[in-house]
C-alpha cells in the first residue's frame, strides 16, 4: 500500500465490490436518463464521457505523474507555493500607429496596473520592411506599431527605464534587428545587458506552421535565432530569447492537442540546433520560453498546460541530459484565444475572455494577456483594454484564484484530460520523428495539413450546428448595430513615417551605413555570430529593410509549397 493506493496499482475503493455495485447502479440510471442530443466533445472533437471516476484516472503514479507544485515533472506548477509567491505578470499586448502614439499606450497601461509591456509590430515591421518600401503602402501604423530604425525604437521607449520594465516583443523574421534596436536603446538609457528582462517571440518555426510571416527558408532562419539564443546566453543572461509560440498554431485552426505537440515539438528542434552548436543545455535552456493559447474549452484549456509542462520535463531530463532542474521547468505567457471572438454582439468577448483567464490561470501560466473586446473590428480602443487589463485584475484579486496551488489537481476529469493529450502529443512526436524531425515535417507540408483539417472538421460542426458560438449561428440578433467606439488609425501616420525616414536617410553617415551592410553580408556567408554586427548596423541607423534585404543574397527566400 503508498499514498492510499493498493500493490497492484488500483485504489482500495476502485476495487472493492460497493464501488462496482454502486458504478453498475449509476450506469443503468444513466443509460435511461434524459438527454439534450448536443454533441458532447471538447472543442478539439474528443468525444467526452458522462462521469469520470478512479478508474480515468491514474492516481497510483501520483509521485510520477501528479507530484507536488515545485516538483519534478511539474504538472501542477513550477513554483512551490504557486501565485501566493507571485501573481502571474498582466502584460496587455500594445502598439498601433506611430511609436510616439503606442509610447503613450504603453505609460498608460503602466500608470493602470499593467506589470510588464508587449509590443506588437506593425505588418510591414514584422516582414522586415521599411515604410517607406512600396510594399508597405497602406499598412503601416496598422495592426501594430512602425519601427523602420533605431530612431523609431528610441521614441517607442522613451521615458520608460528599460532597467525596471520586462518587455515582450512580438516579432519573428526581424527579430534579431529588432533586439539589436532595443540593445542600443538600452546602451542610450545606461542601462547593462545584464539588468535587461523581456522575451522576443523569435519563433521562426511556427511561422512556416501557421502564421506565415517568414522571409528566409528554414535553415539559414535556424542560424539566425541560434546566434541570437548563444549571445543572449553570453551577454544578456536574463533575457528570453525564444518565445516557442502554440498561440498561432492554435489561431490557425488546431486542435488542443496539435497545439501541445506542435509547439513543444518546435522548441525541442530549438534546443537541438543549440546543442548541435557546441551549447551545454543547461547555459541555455533556463531562458527559453513558451507561449500558449487558452480556448474557451474550459478543462481542456487547463489539461493541455498540466500536461505541457510534464512533458517539458521528461524530455529535457531524459532526452537532451539537462541537469538544472531550470532547464526542466516550462515557463510560459498565455493569450486568451482571438479566434473565439466575434463581431457580433462583441460585448460577449469580455465574458469569453474571463473564462479563458481563468482557465489560463487554473492551468498555471506565469504571464497572461487578456483580449480586447474590439478585437475583431479593429485594434483595441483604451477603454476596451482597460476592461481587459481589469478582468485580469478581478481575476487575481476577487476570486480567490490565487490561494491555492492547481485546485483542480486530482479531478479525475482533469487528470483523464493531462494523460490523455500528454498521449497525443507523444502520438505526434513519433510522427514528426518518422518524416525526420520538425524542419522536413514544415517542408512536407505535415503540420498544414494537420491543422487545415482540424479546422474543417470544426467549421463543419458549426455549420452543422453541432457546436455553438453565441450571437453567431445561435441567439442571434438580427440588424444588429455594433455601438463601441472603435480605434481608428489615420493616413497621417504613414505620411509621417515615411518622411520622417527620408530625413534619417538623408542625415546619418551613408560612409558608415555601406561599411555595416558590407559586414552583414560577409558575416551571413561566414559563421561569425551575427547579433554584434547587427548592433553596429543598429547603431549607424541602418534601417530595418536595409539589413533584412543584404541577408537575401546568401540565404535566399523562402517558397511555401503548396498543401492539397
Amino acid at each position: 500500500m503508498k499514498n492510499g493506493i493498493s500493490t497492484n496499482g488500483k485504489s482500495t475503493f476502485e476495487t472493492s465490490l460497493e464501488y462496482l455495485e454502486a458504478k453498475n447502479r449509476w450506469e443503468e440510471r444513466d443509460a435511461k436518463g434524459k438527454t439534450t442530443g448536443w454533441k458532447h466533445t471538447t472543442l478539439s472533437g474528443k468525444p467526452l464521457d458522462t462521469l469520470y471516476t478512479p478508474k480515468d484516472s491514474t492516481p497510483h503514479d501520483f509521485e510520477e505523474k501528479i507530484g507536488f507544485p515545485g516538483d519534478y515533472p511539474y504538472t501542477r506548477g513550477i513554483h512551490p507555493n504557486g501565485y501566493r509567491g507571485k501573481v502571474w505578470t498582466m502584460r496587455q499586448f500594445a502598439g498601433f500607429g506611430s511609436p510616439e502614439d503606442t509610447n503613450s499606450r504603453f505609460k498608460y497601461l503602466l500608470a493602470h496596473g499593467q506589470t510588464g509591456l508587449s509590443t506588437a509590430f506593425d505588418l510591414p515591421t514584422l516582414m522586415g520592411r521599411d515604410a517607406d518600401d512600396p510594399w508597405s503602402e497602406g499598412e503601416v501604423g496598422i495592426c501594430g506599431v512602425a519601427i523602420s530604425s533605431l530612431k523609431d525604437m528610441e521614441k517607442l521607449f522613451s521615458g520608460i527605464p528599460l532597467g525596471e520594465v520586462s518587455t515582450s516583443m512580438t516579432i519573428n523574421s526581424p527579430a534579431a534587428m529588432i533586439f539589436a534596436y532595443y540593445l542600443c536603446v538600452a546602451d542610450k538609457q545606461g542601462v547593462p545587458y545584464s539588468k535587461l528582462r523581456g522575451t522576443l517571440q523569435n519563433d521562426i518555426l511556427k511561422e512556416y506552421i501557421a502564421q506565415k510571416e517568414f522571409i528566409y527558408p528554414p535553415e539559414p532562419s535556424m542560424r539566425i535565432i541560434v546566434d541570437m539564443i548563444e549571445f543572449c546566453t553570453k551577454e544578456v543572461p536574463q533575457w528570453n530569447p525564444v518565445s516557442v509560440s502554440g498561440y498561432h498554431i492554435r489561431e490557425a485552426g488546431s486542435t488542443a492537442a496539435q497545439e501541445l505537440a506542435f509547439t513543444l515539438a518546435d522548441g525541442f528542434a530549438y534546443v537541438e540546433h543549440c546543442i548541435a552548436r557546441g551549447m551545454d543545455v543547461d547555459d541555455f535552456a533556463p531562458r527559453i520560453s513558451h507561449f500558449f493559447n487558452s480556448h474557451i474549452d474550459f478543462f481542456e484549456e487547463i489539461a493541455k498546460l498540466r500536461a505541457a509542462r510534464r512533458i517539458y520535463a521528461k524530455r529535457m531530463k531524459e532526452k537532451y541530459g539537462a541537469k538544472n532542474p531550470k532547464s526542466w521547468t516550462l515557463r510560459f505567457h498565455t493569450q486568451t484565444a482571438g479566434c473565439s471572438l466575434t463581431a457580433q454582439q462583441p460585448e460577449n468577448n469580455i465574458v469569453r475572455t474571463a473564462f479563458e483567464a481563468m482557465a489560463a490561470v487554473l492551468g498555471g501560466t506565469q504571464s497572461l494577456h487578456t483580449n480586447s473586446m474590439d478585437e475583431t473590428l479593429a485594434l483595441p480602443s483604451e477603454k476596451a483594454v482597460k476592461i481587459a487589463l481589469r478582468t485580469q485584475q478581478i481575476l487575481a484579486y476577487e476570486t480567490g484564484v490565487i490561494n491555492t496551488v492547481d485546485p483542480l489537481g486530482g479531478s479525475y476529469f482533469v487528470e483523464a484530460e493531462t494523460d490523455r493529450l500528454e498521449a497525443e502529443a507523444y502520438a505526434y512526436f513519433d510522427k514528426i520523428d518518422a518524416l525526420g524531425g520538425v524542419i522536413a515535417a514544415i517542408e512536407a507540408g505535415f503540420f498544414q495539413r494537420e491543422i487545415a483539417d482540424a479546422a474543417y472538421r470544426y467549421q463543419i460542426e458549426l455549420d452543422k450546428k453541432e457546436k455553438y458560438i453565441v450571437g453567431v449561428n445561435e441567439y442571434v440578433e438580427e440588424n444588429e448595430k455594433i455601438t463601441i467606439p472603435i480605434l481608428q488609425i489615420g493616413a497621417e501616420v504613414e505620411r509621417n513615417q515615411v518622411k520622417e525616414l527620408k530625413e534619417l536617410k538623408a542625415n546619418r553617415s551613408q560612409a558608415a551605413v555601406d561599411e555595416r551592410i558590407d559586414e552583414i553580408r560577409a558575416a551571413a556567408f561566414g559563421h561569425t555570430n551575427l547579433m554584434p554586427i547587427f548592433i553596429r548596423a543598429a547603431n549607424d541607423y541602418v534601417t530595418l529593410g536595409e539589413m533584412i534585404d543584404v541577408l537575401k543574397v546568401p540565404f535566399g527566400e523562402y517558397q511555401e509549397a503548396v498543401v492539397f
